[in-house]
């Protein structure tokens, strides 16, 4: 039983790492396949975004209902809900493959979307679909395998191996036994040994040379931790669109009307696009490592407010895509501004704070948000700078969001299919109750 552990992990790990790498490449090339179609017309966005999205809301609304959506609370909430239905439904293979797919389509048509949470959901299927090929059926046994393979996609996406396991601690199980370690790491080591024999040592947005002095470094963090924490949370406030309030009317719609209100999102995105001049389709990646490494063609300085706009607008549609990467690019946008504020310091420094206390503010998850940010840029001058901007985001970000985003939609899951086992339960005692009918003489 150890060495088929030891097989089913290895194996697993390898294949989350490519199917990571693969992910990765196909995200570029669909994003830029929208770039070329972008370059006959800005207005194109007008007519073909409105279209896909619809059509991506229709195809989502049966059997594929699991693949909208980041994929992270999908992987949190089979981590609760140790039934194998359930289980099955968010994390089958065809689900993980659909889910790949439909996202690379969003991509491209200029979803303001990411696949660092898709490639999460990716890898926690193929890990719990592996695991039970070799035998590991066991509910406590799945739930480990689904952890270490949402561990192994984070670090797989990111290029981010220590990120991965402190994102599988504090996101996805929310507690640590020391039973975890070993697959935690296991899964994270050979799957970043493939990702580096492959793709090489590199950082996500390059290597960033910024430190801060103490005087300056502290203004710094207080500005970027209350400013990107509350505007953090209020992104997670929007799309999370709770049932009371003036949101709940938007929730309503889209429960009513799934598709014409994605073709409705679809349209708003390409409208913002068109006021922005293209800059916030895609995974904002481009334009956040044009911020962080200080390039001479920014997309300018309202470009973290419209961003934040294009990610509402993209989630509140239902279609599959995720919102890490995004949401890095409207930190940066953010930290950008803020820099203006602080002439003295470097902006290169500022940017980076503004992504990392954004992102916290977005996820709830101040010490992933923290790592990412360091591993990401190859930066560990700024550790205590980072740490304490992202705490004071998520402090400030609980105002509008007290309940971490993926934690919320996660439990939302839950206590939906909690209500669907009482109802079944009720009425199969209600079918045992009711006396048989009376033959016809």
């Amino acid at each position: 039983m150890q060495w088929k552990r030891r097989i089913a992990l290895w194996s697993g790990a390898i294949l989350v790492a490519l199917a990571a790498i693969l992910f990765a490449k196909a995200s570029n090339w669909a994003y830029a396949l929208f770039q070329r179609i972008l370059a006959h017309g800005s207005w194109i966005p007008l007519l073909i975004t409105p279209v896909v999205f619809g059509l991506l809301a229709w195809a989502t609304e049966g059997r594929l209902r699991a693949t909208r959506g980041s994929g992270i609370p999908q992987v949190i909430a089979t981590m609760h809900i140790e039934d194998e239905g359930f289980r099955e439904r968010m994390l089958a293979l065809p689900i993980a493959a659909c889910k790949m797919l439909l996202t690379l389509i969003a991509l491209t048509v200029g979803a303001s979307i990411g696949r660092e949470g898709p490639t999460v959901h990716v890898g926690a299927g193929l890990f719990y679909s592996l695991g039970r090929r070799f035998g590991f059926t066991d509910p406590k046994a799945a739930s480990r395998f689904i952890l270490a393979g949402g561990a192994a996609g984070i670090a797989a996406a990111f290029n981010t191996p220590l990120a991965g396991v402190v994102f599988a601690i504090e996101e996805l199980a929310g507690t640590f036994e020391h039973r975890f370690s070993g697959l935690l790491l296991t899964a994270v080591i050979v799957g970043g040994v493939v990702s580096l024999g492959i793709m090489g040592n590199y950082s996500y947005f390059g290597e960033v040379r910024a430190s801060l002095v103490l005087g300056h470094a502290w203004l710094a963090v207080l500005l970027c931790g209350v400013i990107c924490g509350l505007l953090g949370g209020l992104f997670a406030r929007l799309i999370l669109l709770s049932r009371n309030g003036p949101l709940a009317m938007v929730g309503r719609l889209r429960a009513r009307w799934p598709v014409l209100f994605a073709a409705g999102c679809g349209l708003a995105l390409a409208v913002i696009g068109v006021l922005s001049h293209n800059s916030v389709y895609g995974t904002g990646y481009d334009q956040a490592r044009a911020f962080v490494q200080e390039a001479s063609t920014t997309p300018g300085e309202s470009f973290g407010i419209v961003k934040l706009l294009a990610n509402v607008v993209s989630y509140w549609a239902g279609i599959p895509g995720g919102i890490f990467s995004p949401a890095l690019a409207v930190g940066a946008g953010l930290g950008h501004n803020i820099a203006h504020l602080l002439p003295h310091a470097p902006e290169a420094a500022v940017v980076l704070l503004g992504m990392s206390a954004y992102l916290s503010g977005v996820t709830g998850a101040p010490l992933t948000s923290a790592v990412i940010a360091m591993e990401l840029t190859d930066n560990q001058d700024m550790v205590i700078p980072i740490m304490a901007a992202c705490l004071l985001a998520r402090a400030a970000a609980s105002i509008f969001s007290p309940t971490p985003v993926y934690k919320d939609f996660a439990e939302r899951m839950v206590r939906d299919f909690e209500r669907l086992q009482e109802e079944k339960s009720v009425n199969e005692s209600e079918s045992q109750v009711l006396p048989a009918p009376l033959k016809k003489p």
